[in-house]
């Protein structure tokens, strides 16, 4: 088996002598080649090359973001799962939803077992993923498509995403405290909590209008708490197309309960409420707003935009598990 390795050396979890343990007991059962990323992108890279030269596999040690480029690099030419390498996780970022989503282990090392017991057993699944891309006729009709693991925000969520981004910038470490610090600040200084901006188009359907927060998920955990999963949209899968939760107010008794509801959310029931839509297994939709809102994709910030178009593709990778 003919397989690359790339790893993270910022990954939160996993330190220089964990990684060499991790690279030794790969290569013993596969022609392994390991390669450390270097700059924003370079997974993405290294997973486009491994695409093109025909591996077998590829296994991202790292966390969410690692996981993400990996995967819009295998995929920069498109869906082909019987064609395109494998992928594998060893879950080494402060989350790891999609590893956990996939049931793997949270530790490095357990994760690393669990995936040789995988290979030798041949035991992996096909997911869908998700598809974001500017929206035609729109000012962001240039931007390019981008492949999500597990979910995608518009709004609010997208604004404590980069709140936490540029406190990592300034040497903050990436604790759920953090995650939770700048979520209340978010929420204060949040202009459109009262009315929203955001209005969800979809085929066949009426708009949904004066929308705050939008969450896209692709999966469910939607994400964690710690050890806490925490479920935003219950029935969302790898198995279907994309998932929505959204609310048309956040005051302050709405995100007291809305808190609530999501810190004590279940595998059968999320969110729920006169101000919260959820909508299941949306094959495309897209989400607009009147003025630019942030943007993120698998707890990456990209910036504001003001048109999404979203596309759930089913079976799009093989995944090990």
């Amino acid at each position: 088996m003919r397989a690359l390795l790339v790893a993270n050396p910022a990954a939160t979890t996993t330190s220089a002598r964990t990684r060499d343990v991790l690279i030794h007991a790969l290569a013993s059962e596969m022609k392994l080649e390991a390669v450390t990323t270097e700059y924003r992108g370079h997974a993405r890279d290294l997973g486009r090359k491994a695409a093109h030269e025909g591996l077998d596999l590829v296994v991202a040690l790292g966390g969410d973001g690692t996981v993400n480029e990996v995967v819009n690099g295998l995929l920069h030419n498109g869906p082909d799962p019987d064609r395109l390498p494998r992928l594998a996780v060893v879950p080494g970022g402060s989350t790891n939803v999609f590893a956990r989503a996939l049931g793997l282990p949270n530790d490095a090392v357990e994760a690393t077992g669990a995936l040789l017991d995988a290979l030798r057993e041949e035991r992996e699944r096909t997911v869908g993923l998700g598809l974001a891309a500017g929206s035609p006729g729109t000012e962001d009709e240039s931007v390019p498509a981008r492949w999500f693991t597990f979910c995608a925000g518009f709004g609010f969520d997208a604004g404590v995403v980069g709140r936490v981004e540029q406190q990592r910038e300034r040497g903050k470490r990436s604790t759920h405290a953090l995650y939770v610090r700048q979520l209340m600040r978010q929420f204060w200084e949040e202009p459109n909590r009262r009315h929203g901006t955001v209005t969800l188009e979809r085929p066949g359907a009426d708009p949904v209008t004066d929308l705050v927060l939008s969450i896209v998920c692709n999966t469910s955990p939607w994400t964690y708490l710690g050890n806490r999963p925490l479920y935003a949209s219950p029935e969302a899968s790898f198995d279907t197309a994309l998932d929505v939760l959204a609310l048309n107010r956040l005051s302050t008794p709405a995100v007291a309960r809305y808190a609530t509801q999501l810190l004590t959310s279940t595998p059968e029931r999320g969110p729920h409420g006169k101000h919260a839509v959820s909508l299941h297994d949306l094959t495309d939709f897209t989400l607009h707003s009147k003025v630019p809102l942030p943007f993120q994709m698998d707890g990456d910030h990209l910036g504001l935009r003001t048109s999404v178009r979203f596309t759930g593709v089913r079976r799009a990778l093989r995944v090990i598990v």
